[in-house]
């Protein structure tokens, strides 16, 4: 069978992004149809407190799969380095490497996620009305982490390798059998939030089985013998030193995602639901540009490791180009569909309403978002370890203070959750700029114009 993988070290910069990105934003998108499917059937035959109980935990799962996620990434960025350097011994060690350390973390954090739970929400002072289906739908959540962090490892060694199109196969099959499973156990059975949480795991677990067998029939990497499977000490270290950063920016993403979803729950549930539906609709904007920087980081991690940094920056360039674009058409259909999107969520006008609001506010800070993007994708490609917790770290500061000053020191209301997520993405953007002038000033000299 003719092999999927693809050397970007030769070739358009604009074709290969472009190639790569269609198969991994319809992989994207599909994932993100794991939540979309459980929010709109929650949301519509269980009730808006349903749907925002389950919109309550989002910050906190994400926290862990966040934890675990960013090591798979790390571990995709020194396979794509190794297979731009025609490197393959080290390609096998580095799938084996960072398979053993995804078997371990996501059981741990998995565990904890389990018992801490009710904590978290309470901390982030979840409504009474919901938060015992808040709690009940995170622990199943967390039963599920193991599988979304395997299926996670294996997209990234395949995407590292030039192969988007695999993924995205078995995302699809996993999502029809989500939606199924999630119409016959909440609308059929009426088992309610667990059944909604049960599809999503069953989904999961089927992509994981999948995916693997079909990477080991399919390509000469993923076909590992008894004596590839041995612990290397400096694959491992070079794995975990772009992984754990990676890991800890998420985290702190995640944890700044919690401060801002606290100020939310303090407006009450109506807030809540708004909140909600426009997370539910920007994880979905998030994925454009979340596959142009997993496209750009792929495509600069190979180039990289080939030693070709004019190329480097040609996809940079190019990045930004099809960035801008991406920006003015999710902007637009913002503005002229928010409140028609937040209608698929939901049906009660006040939270509508509201929701269309948030989009409206949000949507014209995109080009921030983007921004960030585009230079988390080329620094990432480079092996910037310090980036990443850079980064997370901004963010965090960002999304503690400014959310409070805007709705308390400021008095602007719930509006000011909206307005403060477009200015720590501002903020984020200019950070991560300065980064990349210093970063890439050497790298680059006599290759810019």
């Amino acid at each position: 069978m003719k092999s999927k993988n693809i050397d970007m070290t030769y070739g358009s910069p604009l074709r290969h992004l472009i190639i790569f990105s269609l198969p991994t934003l319809f992989g994207n998108l599909f994932q993100q149809i794991y939540n979309l499917a459980d929010s709109i059937i929650v949301g519509q035959f269980i009730g808006a407190n349903a749907f925002a109980a389950v919109g309550s935990t989002t910050s906190i799962t994400f926290l862990f799969f966040a934890l675990c996620n960013g090591i798979s990434n790390g571990g995709g960025i020194v396979a794509s380095q190794c297979y731009g350097a025609h490197d393959d011994e080290n390609v096998r060690k580095c799938i084996v490497n960072t398979g053993f350390i995804m078997l371990i973390i996501p059981v741990f954090f998995g565990v904890s996620g389990f018992i801490l739970s009710p904590h978290l929400l309470r901390l982030l002072d979840t409504p009474g009305l919901i938060l015992d289906d808040a709690v009940l739908y995170t622990r199943y959540m967390c039963i599920g982490l193991l599988f979304v962090s395997l299926y996670n490892y294996l997209s990234a060694m395949l995407k590292a390798l030039g192969d988007s199109k695999t993924p995205l196969y078995f995302l699809i099959l996993s999502t029809v059998v989500n939606i199924v499973l999630d119409i016959v156990m909440v609308c059929i059975l009426s088992m309610g939030i667990v059944g909604a949480a049960l599809a999503t795991v069953i989904s999961q677990a089927i992509s994981v089985v999948l995916c693997s067998i079909h990477a080991y029939k399919t390509n000469p990497y993923f076909r590992i013998g008894r004596k590839d499977l041995v612990i290397s000490g400096k694959m491992t270290y070079q794995v975990l030193r772009l992984g754990v950063p990676m890991s800890i920016q998420f985290a702190l993403i995640a944890v700044s995602t919690m401060a801002l979803q606290r100020v939310a729950n303090s407006f009450g549930t109506t807030v809540v639901a708004a909140f909600t539906a426009t997370n539910r609709i920007e994880q979905l904007i998030h994925q454009p540009y979340m596959t142009l920087a997993t496209s750009i980081s792929t495509f600069s991690g190979q180039n990289y490791g080939a030693k070709k940094n004019d190329r480097v920056y040609e996809g940079y360039k190019t990045g930004m180009i099809l960035m801008a674009v991406l920006t003015a058409i999710l902007l637009l259909t913002m503005q002229l569909f928010g409140k028609w999107i937040t209608g698929l969520f939901v049906s009660d006008m006040d939270v509508i309403d509201l929701g269309a609001l948030g989009l409206k506010i949000t949507s014209i800070f995109y080009i921030a978002l983007g921004t960030i993007y585009v230079v988390r994708g080329v620094l990432t490609g480079m092996g910037d370890a310090f980036f990443a917790f850079f980064n997370g770290v901004v963010e965090i500061i960002g999304r503690f203070t400014i959310p409070v000053f805007i709705t308390t020191v400021m008095g602007i209301g719930e509006e000011g959750v909206w307005i403060s997520s477009g200015i720590v993405w501002v903020l984020s953007a200019v950070t991560a700029w300065i980064r990349f002038v210093f970063y890439t000033k050497d790298y680059f000299k006599g290759k810019k114009g």
